[in-house]
């Protein structure tokens, strides 16, 4: 059971850490390791969550997924979310980096497009390590809430 001081919590500092980490994730195409702790951040903000409110709250208002109220709320249906979110991210980092090949680059080889006449930017520089990250992200997120979904329901 939470109390109201955890749930009041909850609702003031999740907004920040989402926040920072979309920070961290979109300053890491220039730098390295965005992706990571971007995805430890998402997931500390999915923690105080299910901590604060629990997993109902969690497949109600956050995936959007109808529960019967007298029942408790499917584990394995969540598990397989995040699975899923993790198999997509791996293919996407693998795919990323293996795109360079066709080409003739080496692995992983980067690249980057500038972008003019963006309204509030007017110049934006889009990397291609952005997909790398963004598969990172996803594997992140769904190897953690995945790790933290079984062992809380122990």
């Amino acid at each position: 059971m939470t109390t109201v001081i955890m749930r009041t919590t909850a609702r003031a500092i999740v907004p920040i850490i989402l926040v920072v980490a979309i920070s961290l994730f979109f300053d890491g195409h220039n730098l390295p390791g965005g992706g990571f702790i971007g995805g430890v951040l998402t997931t500390t903000a999915f923690a105080i969550v299910y901590m604060g409110f629990g997993l109902d709250f969690l497949e109600r208002g956050i995936l959007g997924r109808d529960v019967d109220p007298g029942k408790e709320p499917s584990r394995d249906r969540v598990v397989l979310a995040y699975r899923r979110l993790f198999a997509y991210g791996f293919a996407l980092a693998v795919a990323s980096g293996l795109a360079p090949l066709l080409f003739g680059k080496p692995f992983l080889t980067q690249t980057f497009e500038m972008l003019e006449g963006i309204p509030i930017y007017d110049h934006l520089e889009v990397a291609s390590a952005l997909a790398f990250d963004f598969g990172v992200y996803c594997v992140v997120v769904g190897g953690l809430l995945t790790i933290l979904s079984v062992v809380g329901a122990e």
